[in-house]
This record gives C-alpha cells, sequence and structure tokens, in this order.
C-alpha cells in the first residue's frame, strides 16, 4: 500500500516527494523515467502507484514507461559439478540473461554433484517450480524424462545443454558429437606410434551426446583404422577421482595401449594419472573442454588434443532461445543448434 506524502505548502510533487512516497531513491525514479537502467517491473509498478497517489505530473510519462518495461523472468540452468568448465559456462548463461534485451531475466544458477538420475530429476523438478524456464545438463533416463514431461504440462519448457534427451524439448544447444567423436579419432589415428588398443571413456552411457562421440569414434577407426582394437568404453561419472584410477588401471592392464580418447568429463583425472603413469609420450590422449588443467597439459605434452564446447557463444545462444520459448508462450521446440568446437593442441592455446 501506498502513503501519500503531501508536499509542504501545497506546491506541486516533486520528484523528491514521490521517491519518498514510493520508498526509493531518487536515482531509482529518474532510471524509471528515462530509462538510464533496467528496473524490476515491480519497482516501476511501484513508483508509477506512487505517482498517481500524489498526482505527480509525471504520471502519464510513467504508466508509459511502465508498459515499455520488459517482464521479468526467472532463467533456471541446471548444471554438473562446479568444476572450472561449469563454473565458467555457469558465469556465460548469468550473463546472457542479464543481457536480453527483449526480457528482464534473473538468472538461477544450480550445480549438482550427485548425477544421479532421480537427483538430477529431483532437482530439476524443484527448479521448475521457481523458474519461467529451465536449461538442463542430463542423462538421457526415464526419471529425467519424466520430470521433462511434467514441467512442459505445467507449462514450464526444457531447454537441454550440451547432451539431448529422447522426449520433445523447447530446444537444445550443444557440439556436433558425431564430428567431434570423428575428429578425435582423426587425431588418435595420426599421431599413435603404433596401432594398438584404444581406451574410451565416457561419462555415462545414458549421455546422448558421448553415445554418439563413441559410435563415431568408432566409425572412423573401421573406415580408416581398421589396425587399431578399441576397447569397451568405461564410466567415469564424469567424476575426476573415478576418471584417475580408472586410467591407472586402464594402462596398467594394457602395456600397449596406443591412444586415449574421453567422450565425458573427469579430465583433471586423466591428467593426474597420464602424469603418475609417465606414459604420455607414447599414448595419445585426447579429451574434452579448455580449461587451466586441459591447457597445462596440452603445454607440457601430456595431452594431445582437446575438442572445446565455445561456451560464450552457446550460452548466448540457449538463452536467446529460451527467451523466444517464454515470448511466444507456446512452448514450441526449436530444431537442435550445434556450434562449431574448437580443437586445440599445444601449439594454439
Amino acid at each position: 500500500m501506498i502513503e501519500s506524502i503531501t508536499p509542504r505548502g501545497g506546491s506541486r510533487p516533486t520528484i523528491l516527494d514521490l521517491a519518498r512516497t514510493a520508498g526509493v531513491g531518487v536515482a531509482t525514479v529518474d532510471r524509471v523515467l528515462n530509462q538510464r537502467a533496467r528496473v524490476r517491473r515491480e519497482t516501476a509498478e511501484r513508483v508509477l502507484a506512487a505517482a498517481e497517489a500524489i498526482g505527480y505530473h509525471g504520471a502519464g510519462l510513467l504508466k508509459r514507461r511502465l508498459d515499455e518495461t520488459p517482464e521479468e523472468k526467472t532463467f533456471g540452468f541446471l548444471l554438473q559439478r562446479p568444476d572450472a568448465f561449469y563454473q565458467g559456462l555457469a558465469t556465460m548463461l548469468a550473463a546472457a540473461t542479464r543481457a536480453l534485451p527483449s526480457v528482464l531475466g534473473r538468472p538461477v544458477v544450480e550445480f549438482v554433484d550427485d548425477i544421479s538420475a532421480g537427483t538430477v530429476a529431483a532437482r530439476l523438478a524443484a527448479l521448475g517450480t521457481r523458474a519461467d524456464i529451465v536449461a538442463v545438463v542430463a542423462a538421457d533416463h526415464p526419471k529425467i524424462t519424466e520430470a521433462v514431461a511434467t514441467l512442459r504440462a505445467r507449462g514450464v519448457g526444457v531447454v537441454t545443454l550440451l547432451s539431448e534427451l529422447s522426449t520433445p524439448t523447447a530446444g537444445h544447444l550443444g557440439i556436433d558429437h558425431r564430428k567431434a567423436g570423428r575428429t578425435a579419432a582423426w587425431v588418435i589415428a595420426r599421431l599413435a606410434k603404433r596401432a594398438g588398443p584404444i581406451g574410451i571413456f565416457v561419462g555415462s552411457h545414458r549421455y546422448i551426446g558421448h553415445e554418439l562421440s563413441e559410435m563415431s569414434f568408432r566409425s572412423y577407426f573401421r573406415e580408416h583404422a581398421p589396425g587399431f582394437r578399441l576397447l569397451e568404453p568405461l564410466a567415469n561419472l564424469d567424476d575426476p577421482g573415478i576418471a584417475y584410477e580408472s586410467t591407472l588401471e586402464l594402462i596398467r592392464r594394457n602395456p600397449d595401449l596406443a591412444g586415449i580418447y574421453v567422450a565425458g568429463g573427469g579430465m583433471a583425472g586423466l591428467i593426474d594419472a597420464m602424469r603418475e603413469s609417465g606414459r604420455h609420450g607414447d599414448i595419445v590422449a585426447v579429451c574434452n573442454e579448455l580449461i587451466p588443467e586441459t591447457r597445462a597439459a596440452l603445454i607440457d605434452g601430456v595431452i594431445d588434443a582437446v575438442i572445446a564446447t565455445p561456451i560464450e557463444a552457446l550460452a548466448e545462444r540457449a538463452v536467446a532461445a529460451m527467451a523466444r520459448s517464454l515470448l511466444s508462450g507456446a512452448g514450441d521446440s526449436e530444431a537442435p543448434a550445434l556450434l562449431p568446437f574448437g580443437l586445440y593442441v599445444s601449439e594454439n592455446v
């Protein structure tokens, strides 16, 4: 409720009177009047109510400004463990949300340490009660697809990042995993000193992106380098600790190992194991994402190539797709947007 403050001496209300009545600063009133910076819609509504209550001469202009003020929407982002890659992605997503011209976006970013389907589904459902639209990184599991379908039925769209789901969503942003897998295979086949076993790591067998990368990786070797023997893929749950132990065990069991491809996360664990084993001179290793650990490992010759997601472009396009979905009100699904990935070696980091 706005309590009217009567100007002294019955003079025409000033901007200071308006600010006092609205319970805001003069600078806030100025921002609403002149659109010098974004102001929360509820704040602008409060200033307008105060202007009408005290008979402020600029009430009509304030109403027009309010009509021009974009509605505030909450953009929810559910990401994986807060490592260097996801921290960087979170920063980009928040910045892109705040920079939207068409919507007054409020980013809410959450991370999950436990990436099991039940936990991710529960966190996704909870975030959907507080956000107008959600973006998520998740495995393709019935519990997760059910959570997405439930949110969609309630009018909360879900956009997938990095890895797709088998249920309809409001959109998907990531890289072309088929090309990524074949590129990783090309690097190993060209750089390996000899034909031999190749180890493959995925975060989970349920990540569609990891599955596509692995399938395409194998396809390249069948076509162009059949002398190599590709081992069964191992799931490291994108966990550096599991990746570290699994890499050491892989090397121990395969003394003639020629290469390793990490199609998912856990890169820091791979790098630690490679350093400890001393085998980086004769094992070609390719992993994902250019983060401080992988950059240093490239420079030191511990790994040979990194396939990197363009996180700034991904964040901007993902947030734009979320805004379009909100503004259309239809929740229509957009075609997947596959962005070109970067390929880094020691000479171009």
